[in-house]
């Protein structure tokens, strides 16, 4: 059985999630489509907090902040962030107090390059991953733009100081080389699963945001010798910036292991479903959640999975994902989110 040539051990981690999760077969999804083989991780059904892939990143980064004597956790992201919505799950059980900086504006357009907000309207803003957050006891605090999510952070920092609390900060969707170890055991688990199944897979797709998930995929696939592609689909960012993330995440992570970064030449990024930018949906998005929920009842979410699937279709129908292959979809959660996007869920459900 091939292992990690790191030692992961030496890290403090705290149990959060349920591990190792489903390695699905998807036969109707895989004939409507005409091949190539999906198999879906499913990230989604973890255990805690409705699930997804931010609790691996949480596991090794409240491990860090428990064993440095934290009581608080602040962190950030857009309104309807699931790695929000995790954090603050992951703290009730800790016992831990959790801040959230949401910002509204985080889709930059392009031309203009001003920001904007994906959605609007009460279910953007009070439902969903929201709604969530505040019944797990997070404190949320929701700014306009960066600037302001800035300026709140450091006054509740200073605010939590003053009465003797112990902080531990948090990057947006836990993306940092302690947090990308979480995706680097996720390969190895992959691997294991595929074996046992006697599958031998040609690449594994999932989204790229704040890059952390698929820096610890690239790294551990590397890591491994395992001669399996990396497909990332960008969610928010060009194709240059993702690459450049997963670059640096990989080699801050390298670095915190004591191991030399290898070559990534194995990780292909594409922004072919990202639309006009960050939670901003388009009809292929929402064809692919029809598809994967009508075939399958696999739920996906019109930020990450919904945009990851959509890609993932149309490379298979384009013939650039030849039908012997077998594909890995990593099922990354995000099903509150999806609510957000009230009434326009109904409608495209019912179409």
């Amino acid at each position: 059985m091939v292992k990690l040539p790191v030692d992961l051990s030496r890290f403090p981690r705290v149990a959060l999630g349920n591990w190792p999760t489903p390695l699905e077969d998807c036969p109707r999804l895989t004939k409507a489509l005409g091949g190539p083989r999906i198999l879906v991780k499913r990230d989604d059904v973890n255990g805690l907090g409705v699930g997804g892939n931010k609790l691996r990143k949480l596991e090794f980064l409240l491990g860090a902040a428990l064993t440095e004597g934290a009581d608080t956790i602040v962190t950030f992201g857009g309104v309807q962030t699931n790695h929000g919505r995790l954090t603050a799950a992951a703290c009730a059980r800790l016992g831990l107090r959790c801040e959230l900086v949401l910002t509204r504006r985080v889709t930059r357009v392009p031309r203009s390059n001003t920001l904007v907000a994906p959605q609007n309207g009460e279910a953007y803003e009070r439902s969903g991953n929201v709604v969530l957050d505040r019944l797990y006891g997070a404190r949320v605090h929701v700014c306009d733009d960066d600037f302001q999510a800035e300026v709140a952070a450091e006054r509740i920092v200073a605010g939590l100081n003053t009465q003797g609390r112990r902080v531990a900060s948090i990057p947006v969707g836990g993306s940092n080389a302690l947090g990308v170890l979480g995706y680097l055991a996720s390969a190895l688990e992959l691997r294991a699963q595929l074996e046992s199944m006697d599958e031998r897979a040609s690449r594994i797709v999932c989204a790229i945001g704040s890059a952390g998930t698929a820096a610890g995929l690239a790294l551990g696939t590397a890591l491994m010798h395992w001669p399996v592609t990396v497909d990332a689909v960008s969610v928010s960012n060009t194709v240059q910036e993702c690459l450049a993330d997963i670059d640096r995440l990989v080699g801050d992570a390298a670095t915190l292991l004591g191991v030399r970064s290898p070559v990534l030449d194995h990780v292909q990024v594409t922004d072919r479903a990202l639309g006009e930018g960050y939670g901003m949906t388009t009809a292929a998005v929402w064809d692919a959640i029809r598809l994967f929920g009508r075939t399958e009842g696999i739920t996906l979410d019109p930020v990450y999975t919904g945009k990851t699937a959509a890609a993932l279709i149309d490379a298979i129908r384009g013939a650039e994902i030849p039908a012997s292959e077998t594909v890995v979809f990593l099922h990354t959660g995000g099903l509150p989110g999806l609510f957000g996007y009230v009434p326009e869920l109904i409608e495209e459900a019912e179409g």
